[in-house]
């Protein structure tokens, strides 16, 4: 008998999994940081969410509701939809596996798209699917591309409709075009994180498109506008047939109850969304003209975010622009892991913050 030590191992495919690294949070030695790398919103939440948090935690010894209906009755009262078609989530991460996990297997395929949140290769790997990258178009999607990557093995497509971290999206036109064009047996994965952010008369989160079809599901998050990320609330609409699917194996109590009773009063509180959203919007035009004035390229964004590429010369890359950023105390993403080395991704947050970040980005690019 071997003496040599053993250990458990994963199943093959998983140490290739390259982990998610989320944005820095800190900058050492400096006394004011304003950290602008996870596209958090500066307002917060709403108060009405805040106080609803509170008065849960006068039963933390209950197990919450496992259906989660308070939230989903919500959910479907502000969005004109059928509870019974929504699934909510400890994040819309969380029901992102699960659908990988449910429909995908070794041998099939996933379609992600160049820029694409990293967190879909992961789930996709993790299933033991194999993930297709399909090329992006100057940071946007190319549905063209995507239809011809399409084969017998696929099924699943994964797409951010706004973008992250371009902050670019697909008009509603080319996202129906997408989906007549893939068999009606290939997931469509529309996750519209930022919906709640855009002003555009040619965009739709997906809502219809879940309605009409069989084949598409639309996940959103309490994460962003909503200002609840440190409670993870993700819910997603899909057609009857796919919400039974997930249950099955979705964990008996996935929220907690603090999370569902916030998340229902934060959903219910619009004229707070709608404040948040017209800071962003201002902010968002001001940010990008005055980067791109001082000779910063900007993706042109919908979402609470802009992508900033730095000019390709010694001293003024994105990892030299990120130090310089730093040690001021404005802390932004960096997106060499999603193929962007020469480009960073600032949340647009408080006045302060975002005129901070324009000053010393000034200084920055004004350097010898």
């Amino acid at each position: 008998m071997s003496t040599e030590l053993q250990s458990p191992a994963p199943r093959p495919g998983i140490l290739d999994i390259a982990a998610y690294v989320p944005g820095k949070e800190h900058a050492p030695g400096v006394a004011k940081v304003y950290k602008l790398s996870s596209n958090e919103t500066p307002l917060g939440a709403s108060p009405k969410a805040i106080e609803a948090f509170q008065k849960a935690a006068a039963s933390l010894e209950r197990y919450p509701d496992g259906q989660a209906v308070e939230l989903r009755e919500a959910i479907a009262s502000v969005h004109g939809l059928n509870a019974a078609n929504l699934i909510c989530g400890n994040g819309s991460d969380e029901l992102l596996g699960l659908l990988c996990h449910v429909y995908l297997a070794p041998g099939d395929e996933g379609i992600i798209t160049e820029h694409g949140f990293l967190v879909y290769k992961i789930q996709i790997m993790a299933s033991g699917a194999t993930p297709v990258v399909v090329k992006e178009k100057d940071c946007r999607v190319d549905v063209d591309a995507i239809l011809a990557a399409v084969t017998a093995k696929t099924k699943m497509v994964f797409i951010a409709n706004p973008g992250n971290p371009t902050g670019t999206y697909v008009p509603v036109e080319d996202i129906r075009r997408l989906q007549a064009g893939l068999p009606k047996n290939v997931i469509l994965v529309l996750d519209a994180a930022y919906a709640e952010y855009v002003r555009r008369n040619d965009y739709e989160a997906g809502l219809e498109l879940v309605s009409s079809n069989r084949n598409v599901v639309m996940t959103r998050t309490f994460s962003k506008i909503y200002g609840l990320a440190g409670l993870r609330i993700g819910w997603m609409y899909a057609p009857l047939a796919i919400i039974d699917a997930l249950n099955r194996v979705r964990g008996p109590f996935n929220m907690n109850a603090p999370a569902i009773a916030a998340g229902a009063a934060a959903v219910r509180d619009q004229a707070f969304i709608a404040t948040a959203a017209d800071h962003n919007l201002e902010w968002l035009g001001k940010v990008t003209g005055a980067l791109s004035s001082i000779g910063l390229k900007v993706t042109p964004s919908v979402a609470n975010f802009v992508l900033i590429h730095f000019p390709n010369v010694d001293g003024k890359r994105a990892p030299e622009a990120d130090e310089f950023l730093t040690s001021r105390g404005f802390i932004l993403r960096a997106v060499r892991a999603y193929g962007l080395p020469n480009a960073l991704r600032m949340t647009i947050g408080s006045a302060e913050a975002n005129e901070g970040v324009v000053a010393a980005l000034t200084e920055f690019m004004g350097r010898a």
